[in-house]
């Protein structure tokens, strides 16, 4: 990881932060800001922060000027939960959660790209699944079928 920018105690859910940080993981930095500018979530702006943290800090410390090369890494961690009482009705309480994240957002230099794995004729991909195709039965599942004898009902 060549830099990285971390907001801690950010009042979004973990949960619903994941879902934007895996839209823009992976991604260049510009694809990434671009991303996230459109992105209606609360959470898109917490993470549209630490990523320009992130670039300033990559541009100050590391003097890197070309931020194409650079691609996203951002995770999110769960951190601490504010815990608040409901009040309801005959005398009972219930819990609400107020969840808080840590959003880590690394830089990482882009590596060369791996060409696609080639398939030739073994293995499980090369052979088409037919749909609806039956599996065979396990052997001893012959052994445990019921004889042609229908069950009888007695008259009272």
């Amino acid at each position: 990881m060549l830099t990285k920018a971390v907001a801690r105690y950010i009042r979004v859910s973990p949960r619903k932060a994941r879902l934007v940080a895996d839209l823009v993981r992976g991604k260049t930095v510009g694809e990434a800001l671009a991303i996230l500018q459109y992105s209606p979530q609360v959470a898109a702006r917490h993470i549209e922060k630490v990523l320009r943290s992130a670039v300033a800090n990559a541009e100050h410390n590391h003097q890197v000027r070309h931020l194409d090369d650079l691609r996203v890494n951002a995770v999110i961690d769960g951190g601490p939960s504010l815990k608040r009482i409901q009040p309801r009705a005959m005398g009972r309480a219930f819990w609400i959660r107020h969840r808080l994240a840590h959003i880590t957002v690394g830089l990482v230099e882009a590596g060369p790209t791996r060409p696609a794995r080639e398939t030739g004729s073994e293995g499980a991909a090369a052979r088409p699944r037919v749909r609806g195709a039956r599996r065979p039965a396990p052997a001893a599942a012959g052994t445990a079928r019921r004889s042609g004898k229908t069950k009888t009902t007695r008259s009272a």
